[in-house]
């Protein structure tokens, strides 16, 4: 299992790699735009739909892996606070068996969603040209489906650790 973990971590550091890539490229292409469009008067086409649909995506979706990991997602610990530890390792794992039925679905529908779009050739229109979109409708069910298998793996690592308690 641990194998297995370490063969996924290396698209998990890639995807989150790609995704910090990403958001440096976004602040340089808008901070272009923004000095070509007050200096030269003439802005940069397509940039607010290049940021809307590819830096965005993945800056938004690519480190889901990453997170789960790390263990980093938003935690509300209110009630759980005074249960025993017992409740709330049993608990952490019914979360992350619900969140992986969640995410396949998601994965499901985004991938019919991005098969779609590719046959279609989706693009959006940037003032005198187009751009295509749809290979960035492929980001979801990737960062999905990476976040899943990793989850996974974790589910089974948490029940077995949990039995033997």
């Amino acid at each position: 299992m641990q194998r297995i973990q370490k063969l996924l971590n290396i698209p998990i550091d890639l995807t989150f790699w790609i995704a910090i890539i990403a958001g440096v490229l976004m602040m340089v292409h808008v901070s272009a735009d923004v000095a070509a469009r007050t200096l030269l008067n003439s802005p940069i086409e397509g940039t607010t739909e290049t940021a809307a649909a590819y830096y965005m995506v993945a800056i938004a979706y690519l480190p889901w892996a990453w997170l789960a990991r790390k263990d980093a997602h938003i935690r509300v610990e209110m009630f759980t606070s005074f249960a025993p530890a017992r409740f709330v390792e049993w608990l952490d794992i019914v979360v992350k068996i619900a969140t992986v039925v969640f995410l396949s679905v998601f994965v499901w529908r985004t991938t019919l969603r991005a098969l779609d779009q590719m046959r279609a050739g989706e693009v959006w229109q940037a003032g005198t040209t187009y751009i295509s979109i749809w290979p960035s409708r492929w980001v979801l069910p990737v960062a999905g489906g990476l976040m899943a298998l990793y989850l996974i793996l974790r589910v089974a690592a948490d029940v077995a650790t949990a039995l033997r308690r």
